[in-house]
C-alpha cells in the first residue's frame, strides 16, 4: 500500500513535464514553420518583384522601341587576274586599282610570259608591305598554259577557283579579270553596293540563240596544243562535224563574270556530276569560256534562277561581234560613265583613259592603292585600318542604278530566265 502512494506521488509531475515538454516541441515546430514560409514568401515575392521589370516579360517586350534593322555584313569578292607575254605592267596596275584588304586576290602570269616577268612578279607580291601584312594576295607560281579559243582559259579559271576555295573561307563572290581590265569604280563602292544583294545572284551574260555560233564554235570538233604542248599555238579543226546535243541545253555569253561562291562550289565538287560533262564536252568547243559557265548554270535548277544576265563590263564591239573587242580609249569616256559599269576592257598599256579613270573615277594615284575607308593614311594608302568601314562615292550610284535595274527585270521576266 505504502509503495501504491509513492507511485501515486510521482505520476503527477511525470505527466505535467511531458505536457509541458509536447507544447514547446509543438511551439517551436510552429514558429520554424511560420519562419520558413515567411522566407518563403519573402522569396517568391522578391521574385514576382523582379519579374515586374524582367525584360524578357512579353509587356516590357510591347512597350520597347523596336530596334533598327540591320545592314548586312560587307561581302568579300574573291579575284582572278590573269595575264600573258608582256602583260606584267598592266596587271599589275590593275591589281593595285583593285586592292582592298577585305578582298582575297590570285594572280597568274600564263607560260607564254618569260619567266623573268614571272619572277618580277612574285617578287613584287612577296616585298608588297600591305600584301605580307593582310596576306590576301596569292600567286600561282607554277604557270598554266592559257588559249583564249581553247578550254585551257576555262581550267585556269577553275584552278584559281579551288585555290581561292582552298585558302580563304569566307568569300562570297568571284570575279574573273584579265590584265587588260580596269575597274570604273572603287572597291569601296562595289562592296557597298553588293552588301544588299542576296549572295546567290550570278552575273553571268547569256543567250540560247546561238545564231551563227551554232555552225562556226558548237558543231566544230577542235583540239587545243595547250592540253599538251608548253607552247602556245592556235586551236585547230578535226573532222567530222558532230551535232547539236539533246541531253542539255547550250548558252553562250561573255567570258568575264561574277560568281556566287555557292554557284563556284558547285563548279568545282560537281555533286551531281553536270559540270564535269559539261568541261568534257567542251573540251572540243571552240571558244569555250564564252559557253561553259552559261551553259552550266542554266541547266542546272538549283541555279538558273540566280543568274542576272549581265556581265557588269563595258566592253565594245563590232557588229557582229568579231573574236576581240575595240580597244578603248579617250573618246569613249561619256559611253563608259552612262554605262554604270563596275569593270570595262580593252586597255592599251598606259592609255590616257586609264589616267583619266584614276583620277575622276578611282581618285588613286598612280602607284598606289585606291582609297577606301581602310586607308589609314592619305593619299598612299600605307597602313591598314578597319576593312569594314567604307567610303562610297558616285561610283556606287551609278552602279546601284544598273544593278536595281538588272534586279528588276529579272524578276519581271523570272520566267524567261535561262531560256
Amino acid at each position: 500500500m505504502k509503495s501504491m502512494n509513492l507511485e501515486k506521488r510521482w505520476l503527477f509531475p511525470l505527466v505535467l513535464s511531458a505536457i509541458v515538454c509536447f507544447f514547446v516541441v509543438v511551439t517551436s515546430f510552429n514558429m520554424g514553420l511560420i519562419t520558413s514560409l515567411h522566407t518563403i514568401n519573402s522569396i517568391f515575392l522578391s521574385h514576382v518583384k523582379l519579374n515586374q521589370t524582367n525584360p524578357y516579360f512579353a509587356e516590357s517586350i510591347i512597350n520597347q522601341a523596336p530596334p533598327p534593322p540591320a545592314r548586312p555584313p560587307v561581302p568579300r569578292f574573291a579575284y582572278l587576274v590573269s595575264g600573258s607575254k608582256n602583260d606584267l605592267e598592266k596587271l599589275w596596275r590593275t591589281l593595285q586599282a583593285l586592292y582592298h584588304p577585305r578582298n582575297y586576290y590570285v594572280v597568274h602570269l600564263d607560260l607564254e610570259s618569260s619567266v623573268q616577268e614571272r619572277l618580277e612578279l612574285a617578287s613584287r607580291v612577296e616585298k608588297e608591305p600591305i600584301f605580307a601584312q593582310v596576306g590576301n594576295v596569292h600567286m600561282i607560281t607554277k604557270a598554266n598554259m592559257v588559249t583564249y579559243r581553247g578550254p585551257t582559259m576555262v581550267a585556269n579559271t577553275l584552278h584559281a577557283c579551288a585555290i581561292l576555295l582552298k585558302k580563304y573561307q569566307d568569300w562570297d563572290w568571284f570575279i574573273n579579270l584579265s590584265a587588260s581590265d580596269y575597274p570604273l569604280v572603287t572597291q569601296d563602292d562595289l562592296l557597298y553596293t553588293f552588301s544588299d544583294l542576296k549572295r546567290e545572284f550570278n552575273f553571268i551574260e547569256y543567250s540560247s540563240r546561238l545564231g551563227w555560233k551554232e555552225g562556226q564554235r558548237a558543231m566544230p570538233l577542235i583540239i587545243d596544243p595547250g592540253l599538251y604542248k608548253t607552247t602556245k599555238s592556235d586551236i585547230f579543226w578535226v573532222s567530222p562535224k558532230r551535232a547539236l546535243p539533246t541531253a542539255f541545253k547550250l548558252f553562250a555569253g561573255s567570258a568575264w563574270m561574277i560568281l556566287s561562291r555557292a554557284f563556284v562550289e558547285y563548279c568545282i565538287w560537281g555533286w551531281d556530276n553536270l559540270p564535269r560533262t559539261l568541261l568534257m564536252y567542251y573540251t572540243n568547243f571552240v571558244s569555250s569560256p564564252e559557253g561553259y559557265f552559261q551553259t552550266v548554270a542554266c541547266n542546272a535548277p538549283e541555279f538558273a534562277t540566280t543568274v542576272i544576265n549581265h556581265d557588269l563590263h563595258f566592253i565594245s564591239w563590232d557588229r557582229p561581234p568579231k573574236q576581240h573587242p575595240h580597244n578603248l580609249n579617250i573618246n569613249d569616256t561619256s559611253r563608259i560613265i552612262a554605262s554604270g559599269a563596275a569593270f570595262a576592257r580593252k586597255f592599251r598599256r598606259d592609255d590616257p583613259l586609264l589616267d583619266k579613270i584614276d583620277k575622276e573615277f578611282l581618285r588613286r594615284k598612280n602607284g598606289s592603292f585606291t582609297p577606301g575607308g581602310w586607308c589609314t593614311s592619305r593619299p598612299s594608302c600605307l597602313k591598314v585600318g578597319n576593312p569594314a568601314k567604307l567610303k562610297p562615292g558616285p561610283g556606287a550610284k551609278r552602279l546601284r542604278r544598273l544593278i536595281g535595274k538588272l534586279v528588276l527585270s529579272t524578276n519581271t521576266t523570272r520566267q524567261q530566265q535561262c531560256k
